[in-house]
């Protein structure tokens, strides 16, 4: 985080966990108004790895799963990169700025990625980055952010998710969510001159509601602890718009494509209530019903709800979700029991 963006949330109230805003001084009172209000978070927890040069479109174009020719300063995308095996390494939204490509995903992830990335570039004329300090960002959501943010701005704002809208001085990326919900990122002077007016008109809240956002979203954020779990697949990147079938080669885009075209897929992401404090990417879920009781699925991630407990996302069984039967708990066979319910978005049928 940078340190003059830092020094100003801290003027504004925020309490941090090393490079991370938990809260605004009252984290109970941000959960229960981040599902109903207009809400402006810091997004510095997710970084940034910036791409530019004469064959940057055709480098990425390479190695994500998405049609990264698509993506303008008017369009932003969800997008993937897989290992040879079809497994995702990482998941994030790519945007365009000017001359350079950007990819958002969790900071944890950022020096795997580049690293991974640098391996592959050869002889391109690709320069590929970290761009912590590049781009300050937030995230604004809510059921008036959109005609909050436009009065803010004096501009019309994206209408649709995915859509974009570059200004001089920033960039507003429309993104799924229960309510218009936005990413924007830019320069420090324009961010913090934004920050102010919406102070006005919303309140301000930790990462982990803008962590909540997305689950309710049915967005999945890859983590440390579960790269390589999942085929993109798995975790609904087709649903979501993340994998391009019409585009060329990339790492895994042949398991990728068989597992669409000949049914294989036996699990997919969904929403999940337990009434526990905490969750870690990566816990392991059992089926207590059947005498084994064998691990059924994997957390995404999970954040504290409203209304007590935590709501996730997590990577399950087809057939252990469809089977009334089933009683899905955490971290053991013993463990909380799991409520678990769609994502808000239609779920294929399997073969």
């Amino acid at each position: 985080m940078r340190p003059d963006w830092k020094s100003f949330l801290g003027d504004n109230g925020a309490e941090f966990d090393d490079e991370r805003v938990i809260s605004f001084g009252n984290p109970e009172r941000e959960r229960r108004i981040t599902t109903t209000s207009d809400v402006f978070c810091d997004l510095s927890h997710f970084g940034l790895i910036a791409a530019h040069g004469e064959d940057a479109e055709t480098f990425l174009q390479g190695q994500f799963s998405n049609d990264v020719r698509k993506v303008g300063e008017a369009h932003s995308q969800l997008s993937s990169y897989c290992t040879p095996k079809g497994r995702m390494l990482a998941n994030f939204r790519l945007f365009r700025r000017t001359d350079t490509y950007f990819m958002r995903l969790p900071q944890s992830l950022i020096e795997t990625m580049l690293k991974r990335l640098n391996m592959y570039v050869l002889r391109a004329k690709v320069t590929l980055e970290n761009a912590d300090d590049a781009l300050v960002r937030m995230g604004y959501a809510g059921p008036n952010a959109a005609n909050e943010l436009a009065e803010a701005l004096g501009s019309s704002i994206p209408e649709n998710p995915n859509e974009a809208l570059s200004l001089a001085q920033l960039s507003i990326l429309r993104v799924p969510g229960i309510h218009p919900r936005f990413e924007i990122y830019g320069e420090l002077e324009a961010l913090q001159a934004l920050w102010e007016k919406l102070n006005v008109r919303g309140a301000p809240v930790g990462a982990d509601c803008w962590g909540l956002l997305d689950v309710l979203a049915g967005i999945p954020n890859i983590h440390p602890q579960t790269s390589e779990a999942f085929v993109p697949q798995m975790a609904n990147m087709d649903l979501l718009g993340g994998i391009s079938f019409e585009k060329g080669c990339y790492p895994g885009q042949e398991i990728v494509a068989r597992t669409r075209y000949l049914g294989t897929l036996k699990r997919r992401m969904y929403l999940f209530h337990v009434d526990t404090e905490a969750v870690s990417p990566g816990q392991e879920i059992f089926d207590a019903a059947h005498a084994d009781a064998g691990r059924v699925g994997i957390v995404v991630e999970g954040y504290p709800y409203p209304n007590g407990g935590i709501e996730g996302l997590a990577v399950l069984q087809i057939k252990s979700v469809e089977d009334p039967a089933s009683k899905l708990r955490l971290a053991s066979p013993t463990g909380p029991r799991l409520s678990v319910r769609p994502p808000p978005y239609p779920i294929e049928e399997t073969t």
